[in-house]
């Protein structure tokens, strides 16, 4: 066996290793940022879902009011 041979191959595989964390790292960033992103947009929904339920409890509170008013 040549140790050139040994070392290209050892330098290969290690530019490969490098190659392959720095775009693991780039793709594990993204989907962090777009997790993030879709956390916002359920958290903005469920806001939205808790203020209706309270607007349709005050509703029927009126309602029933309203029919009292009328008797």
């Amino acid at each position: 066996m040549q140790w050139g041979t040994v070392v290209a191959a050892a330098i290969t595989a290690l530019c490969a290793l490098i190659g392959t964390y720095l775009s693991n790292r780039k793709s594990t960033a993204l989907m962090e940022y777009r997790l993030k992103a879709l956390e916002s947009k359920v958290d903005k929904h469920n806001s939205v879902i808790e203020r209706t339920y309270k607007l349709e409890g005050q509703m029927a509170e009126v309602q029933h009011t309203i029919a009292d008013l009328k008797k």
